[in-house]
């Protein structure tokens, strides 16, 4: 590489005379290094300082000049290494197969010096300028992924800043967001082979879900405090109110979507979340009576993750359950209020959900 601003070209002839010209004229503008055979220019090109350029002889005894050129190409040290061929074979044959074979260049033996300089030249200026290009492309890309990752990071935090808004309103829900996220991520994790499942957990939708979850209840902002903030069970008429929270959440998120200047992949599944995470697999849940496979994916994960934290949680009017006695509960609802394979992805990974709850509890709230 270049050394002092200089370039390195690798001179490769079975001829110490040739060596010895080519050196000479190249040797008061480059950092020139020389082998005497195919397998002495391998030797010489592992070794640093490794060469900008290679000039390479065709007619070699033992390992010839085609040989040495694959084998370069074949290392991705020196794959990118521009070559030009020297050879006394000046036929057009010749120069086509040495082209062909992806050579950048071809100069007929006796050199001229003016052109053989000129060439090495534009070959060295060429290979300056796809490496800027590479690094210039680099930086891009670790500036966009640095981009993607603050933006990435700012639609969390606002997502999280929303999800608050009906968490705060709700004291009791403690760090109730971030376990249901990471307990959905778990389910959609378990389930992303799963034939039912696997097209729809595609790609960055396990992601998707996770960053969507914390929205499941957003909608309880619409909810009066007189109900929402009620110490103790609400009567069938304050029920009825505290159920449309379901699809209020479903609202705001639609009209979110509505605003944004281009689809939002995620605001898509909260939207689903919010709407019919409390529908039921046998059709008994609300807002819209849906059952089975008409209930979307995205709510019947949250669905499962949501009973389970709230068994397990503490309420004004109720103790919380040991993670036991949840999985006991969760597992007897298999079939009429959970899909029996989240259900069973549940089971799976039922060590991994008590390490959530633990990780997250109240205390840290």
């Amino acid at each position: 590489m270049l050394e002092g601003g200089r370039a390195t070209i690798l001179l490769v002839d079975d001829s110490p005379e040739n060596l010895v010209v080519l050196s000479e004229l190249l040797q008061p503008e480059f950092r020139v290094r020389v082998a005497t055979s195919g397998e002495k220019a391998l030797r010489v090109v592992s070794r640093a300082p490794h060469p900008d350029l290679v000039l390479l002889d065709v007619m070699m005894p033992g390992m010839d000049g085609y040989a040495v050129f694959e084998r370069l190409r074949a290392d991705p040290l020196t794959a990118d290494t521009p070559v030009i061929f020297v050879t006394a074979m000046d036929t057009e044959e010749a120069e086509s197969r040495g082209l062909d074979v992806g050579a950048v260049d071809y100069i007929a033996k006796p050199v001229n010096p003016r052109i053989l300089l000129a060439r090495v030249r534009t070959q060295l200026e060429l290979k300056h300028a796809r490496d800027l290009l590479r690094d210039q492309n680099a930086l891009l890309e670790l500036e966009v992924k640095r981009r993607l990752r603050d933006n990435l990071m700012t639609q969390e935090v606002s997502i999280l800043a929303l999800a608050h808004l009906a968490e705060i309103r709700d004291p009791e829900t403690g760090n109730h967001l971030r376990r249901t996220q990471r307990y959905v991520e778990t389910l959609a994790q378990q389930l992303r082979t799963h034939p039912r499942f696997e097209t729809f957990l595609a790609g960055r939708t396990v992601e998707e879900l996770a960053r969507s979850a914390p929205l499941h209840d957003i909608g309880k902002v619409g909810i009066p405090d007189h109900i929402l903030l009620k110490p103790g069970r609400l009567s069938a008429d304050e029920w009825e109110i505290m159920k449309t929270h379901a699809k209020l959440g479903s609202l705001a998120i639609e009209q979110a979507e509505r605003e944004a200047e281009r689809p939002v992949e995620f605001l898509a599944l909260a939207k689903d979340i919010a709407h019919y995470h409390h529908e039921k697999w046998d059709g008994s849940g609300y807002p819209e009576g849906l059952a089975g496979d008409a209930i979307p994916i995205a709510a019947r994960l949250m669905a499962l993750a949501d009973v389970f934290d709230a068994l397990i949680s503490r309420r004004v009017y109720k103790a919380p359950m040991s993670h036991e006695e949840a999985r006991d509960i969760i597992l007897g609802g298999r079939g009429a209020h959970f899909d029996p394979d989240v259900t069973d992805a549940f089971l799976a990974r039922f060590t991994t959900f008590c390490e959530i709850a633990g990780r997250f509890g109240e205390s840290e709230g």
